[in-house]
């Protein structure tokens, strides 16, 4: 398939065959863009240098056609055409489809193709199609009419099966007629073709819906008192997740247990390593392992799937007991959980005995806290993509104290739950001044009597 080579200069505006043929004594039939550049008005700008006055609207740009045949001066196409606007349509000529491929530049609207052209490497018993198969790979978003002989119209039809926008009869072509061809060609394929986004990005909503159920957890909390909500924002563009995780579930004895992760780095390895992480320790800790325990059998888990000796992660683990008034706290490299209730204000949990990342100490040890939480509260669990972020255009971070103090203050105006934790993450997002580069994961357990 020829391949359109760089432009190195500017189309003229009507290169049709019909246009008069340039020879010494004559001078040259119409003036190059170049040339026309030379002569454009010029208009000084601000620091009273002068410059070319360039129309960048697309709304006042002529209508162009490029016109694939083998003979056009022989061709019955009126060049007077006109379009929506009555401004005249440009007319390129190719005579096979590798001068085609050089002509074939941005701003071609339209292509009129004849079907009896050969194509290249295809004998004249192949695909009577061919020809028109080979531009449409070509020029995928461009529109195509399709000529043909007067009376082949099953071969027309059959062109805009293949990808035509409309095909014509060669003999009864006039200038009005091709026009408004050319037009309607042109709608038809900007309407296919946002059509064609528009079921695209659907379909990718869709699955990308699909994929987030897949890969987010889904609290298995039947039974429990406690109320959950969550938030994710992976920091990554357009990625489903980042490197956080988080999961809460019950054990048969009436034990909650909740999680929150994150893996070093923001790509899809590390995402992809996060679940797994996930994954892990949701079937550990249902198979009844807690504490050092389980946080060693992760660490294994993690060596042997990453990617690098220098991955780890951090680890916040919380296990709250039955009656919901205490819970065993295991910090691995991880941010301390809020504390908050109604009869003192939020604070931070201890973290004097925060053990080291997973993946950073062969055979280390985390040891467990006993936390009282008392009859009604709230816990939050966060990564550190909620207290990392700037404050203003300085260099500044918000940071724990500056996390709490900002949901000590959203808790006093009511917010609860899910409105929070949005508000939360949210502020956190402007206080910053923009989007966060770095993955946010927080979840809510509340205990209400």
């Amino acid at each position: 398939m020829p391949v359109p080579i760089p432009r190195q200069r500017a189309i003229p505006a009507v290169e049709s065959g019909q246009a008069q043929a340039e020879s010494p004594c004559d001078g040259p039939a119409e003036q190059s863009a170049t040339d026309a550049s030379a002569t454009a008005p010029r208009t000084p700008d601000t620091a009273g240098n002068t410059t070319d006055k360039v129309e960048n609207n697309t709304a006042h740009t002529n209508l162009t056609l490029l016109l694939i045949e083998d003979d056009p001066a022989g061709s019955p196409i009126v060049p007077d055409m006109l379009d929506q606007a009555g401004k005249p349509i440009r007319v390129r000529t190719a005579r096979n489809l590798t001068e085609a491929g050089r002509l074939l530049t941005d701003d071609v609207h339209c292509i009129l193709l004849d079907l009896a052209l050969p194509a290249p490497g295809r004998s004249d018993t192949d695909d009577e199609l061919a020809v028109l198969k080979h531009v449409l790979e070509l020029a995928p978003r461009h529109a195509v009419l399709a000529l043909t002989a007067s009376g082949d119209a099953e071969r027309g039809a059959e062109a805009v099966r293949v990808g035509a926008q409309d095909y014509l009869f060669r003999d009864e072509l006039d200038g009005r007629l091709l026009s408004r061809a050319i037009r309607y060609a042109v709608e038809r394929k900007r309407s296919e073709s946002a059509e064609r986004r528009l079921a695209e990005g659907r379909l990718r909503a869709q699955e990308n819906r699909r994929l987030e159920r897949g890969l987010l957890p889904t609290p298995l909390l039947d039974g429990s008192p406690l109320r959950f909500a969550a938030r994710y924002r992976p920091g990554r563009s357009r990625a489903l997740l980042g490197g956080d995780f988080y999961d809460v579930v019950r054990t048969p004895d009436g034990t909650v247990h909740a999680m929150i992760g994150d893996v070093c780095g923001h790509g899809p390895d590390e995402a992809a390593l996060g679940v797994e992480l996930r994954i892990a320790w949701r079937a550990l800790t249902l198979a009844g392992l807690c504490g050092d325990q389980l946080l060693g059998t992760l660490q294994q888990v993690l060596e042997h799937e990453r990617a690098d000796d220098e991955i780890f992660a951090t680890l916040c683990t919380v296990d709250i007991a039955p009656d919901g008034r205490r819970a065993g706290l295991c910090l691995a490299g991880h941010p301390s959980p809020l504390l908050a209730r109604p009869d003192k204000p939020a604070r931070l949990l201890p973290y004097d005995n925060n053990g080291p990342a997973l993946g950073l100490l062969p055979g280390a040890r985390w040891p467990r806290m006993q936390v009282e939480l008392g009859a009604e509260w709230s816990l939050m669990l966060y990564t550190d993509g909620l207290i990392e972020g700037h404050v203003g255009e300085g260099r500044e971070r918000l940071g724990q104290d500056g996390m709490t103090e900002m949901v000590r203050r959203q808790i006093a105006e009511g917010l609860r739950g899910e409105q929070l934790l949005r508000t939360a993450v949210n502020e956190v997002r402007d206080l910053n001044g923009g989007e966060l580069t770095d993955d946010v994961a927080v979840l809510l357990l509340d205990r209400v009597p």
